[in-house]
């Protein structure tokens, strides 16, 4: 019998994106809304309770609000707005940073997907206060280049319009006032107590992600150098087919560059440790499309349905 999935939200580009995914799979049944009933709250809510599975691809006062339409205790939510990521009772959609994390996913009705940024900064700070290499207080710096898929519909239009403002070929920092939507889950999914200093940039290319997190040695519970953080993630995420850690001789290093559209496609996140015996940094790099959001949503899926976490996604 097929999985019956509905997507609400399916014209954002998150929910576009899992549509596509699910073209060539032949265990799930996509549930269509008439496209003029899109925001009809009965109708939708007729859609959630038909469904095994229902994604929300909304804003987050639209995914609350398809939260509580939901009468059927069978379906399960999978939802990628920012609306319940720190929710106690939402598993957190990123598996691989610890079995408890695997477990409420794949036993859970409720899952909150990941934030783009949140993914690449939690992948890199969880372990490291997890096994008591970064304290806690710790004032953690975060700078990250994204590509412009990431910032809605209307951007991606200016962004690629004939007549746009010159500025838009540029990289373009933004959230200057510390109050980017992804910080409070980086601090609570993390354990940190301090809320970091996050600075991100959107570039002039469509897809691709970099969040990079530099470190003093001298403040951290224990030094260490960028050969034994390199063993330290490698060890952490051993078998994790989602994630890879770069040796210390990748072509990343070998060249000096890191690019952020080099994942662009790709469903995974890709690691890097590089730097000195002062000062360290650690860099994620994937797809701000992919693990940062309907991919990691497909992969949450697939847990919770028992089959291979990479079904149907590029790896």
């Amino acid at each position: 019998m097929k999985t019956k999935v509905f997507i609400d939200g399916s014209e954002g580009t998150t929910g576009l994106r899992i549509y596509e995914r699910f073209q060539n799979r032949d265990d799930i049944e996509l549930i269509k809304i008439n496209p003029e009933l899109r925001k009809d709250p009965e109708e939708r809510k007729k859609m959630i309770n038909s469904a095994d599975i229902a994604f929300l691809c909304l804003p987050d006062a639209a995914a609350k609000e398809s939260v509580s339409l939901v009468e059927n205790d069978h379906v399960v939510i999978i939802d990628t707005s920012t609306a319940h990521r720190t929710e106690p009772d939402w598993a957190y959609g990123f598996p691989e940073l610890s079995q408890e994390h695997r477990e409420k996913i794949k036993n859970g009705k409720r899952i909150a997907v990941p934030g783009c940024y949140a993914s690449g900064f939690i992948s890199l700070i969880y372990p490291l206060v997890a096994k008591g290499i970064l304290p806690k207080d710790y004032p953690v710096t975060s700078h990250a280049l994204s590509g412009y898929s990431g910032a809605g519909k209307k951007a991606i239009a200016v962004y690629e319009s004939e007549d746009r403002p010159s500025q838009f070929a540029s990289g373009r920092e933004y959230a200057l006032t510390q109050q980017h939507k992804h910080l409070k889950e980086m601090q609570k999914i993390t354990g940190l107590e301090r809320t970091p200093c996050f600075c991100p940039i959107v570039d002039d290319y469509y897809s691709g992600m970099v969040v990079s997190i530099p470190l003093f040695t001298d403040m951290l519970s224990k030094k260490v150098t960028v050969e034994e953080l390199i063993d330290f993630y490698t060890e952490y995420y051993k078998g994790q087919e989602f994630i890879e850690v770069a040796k210390a001789d990748d072509e990343v290093s070998a060249s000096g560059f890191l690019a952020g559209n080099e994942k662009s496609g790709w469903d995974g996140l890709k690691i890097y440790v590089t730097g000195n015996e002062d000062r360290i940094v650690v860099s994620s790099q994937f797809d701000n499309l992919g693990k940062g959001a309907s991919g990691a949503a497909i992969e949450c899926m697939n847990l919770v349905l028992g089959c291979e976490p990479g079904k149907g996604l590029a790896l």
